[in-house]
């Protein structure tokens, strides 16, 4: 690589993390209870973006062992991406929220911000389970087309990026086509849920 596009990308790069970061130390200048009632807000708003949008999605999600709803900026600079966000999972069958956090990062063409949503639906009590007390990272094979149809047990409009996992991903146009979350790791988040 050119010493001229290696700076470029060094630079890039450490822009990506100060935006960040800014991001972050906007989040920590709020109160716990603040950022709660920002997350359970985005959340009452997507899931009424989503039910807008597919209307379908609603007996979906209400039958579901649980639910998490993400809100992500990414930010692609030149040859490095970089994103963050926060949601929170719901258990339907307690009523319990468990606030979440993820953040990913990856080499790739691009100039730009993007900001998106995302809601996980459930199917069985295991797969939530399995997601918000151990955490999960979307491999490259979690990218995924989202049916059209109701086919091999994925809600129309949902992709399937997990066994017992959907994932209705919105943006500002609608319900995104392709799901886009390989390299992201989803885990709890300590600070909000303390007591």
């Amino acid at each position: 690589m050119h010493p001229t596009a290696c700076r470029l990308n060094i630079i890039a790069a450490i822009v990506a993390v100060m935006a960040l970061c800014g991001i972050a130390g906007s989040a920590l200048a709020a109160s716990v209870d603040e950022q709660r009632n920002e997350i359970r807000k985005m959340r009452k708003e997507t899931l009424a973006q989503l039910y807008k949008v597919h209307p379908a999605a609603r007996p979906s999600i209400q039958k579901a062992a649980g639910y998490a709803v993400f809100s992500n900026v990414g930010i692609n600079l030149i040859f490095f991406s970089a994103a963050g966000g926060s949601g929170v999972a719901h258990d339907n069958r307690s009523g319990k929220d468990i606030y979440m956090k993820m953040i990913s990062g990856g080499i790739g063409l691009g100039l730009g911000v993007k900001d998106f949503r995302g809601v996980f639906v459930f199917a069985n009590h295991d797969a939530f389970k399995q997601f918000v007390e151990s955490g999960w990272e979307a491999s490259a094979q979690a990218d995924a087309a989202a049916k059209s149809g109701e086919k091999g047990g994925a809600a129309a409009g949902a992709i399937t990026v997990a066994p017992g996992v959907d994932l209705y991903q919105l943006t500002e146009n609608g319900l995104a086509l392709q799901a886009t979350i390989q390299g992201t790791k989803y885990y709890q988040d300590d600070d909000l849920n303390a007591k």
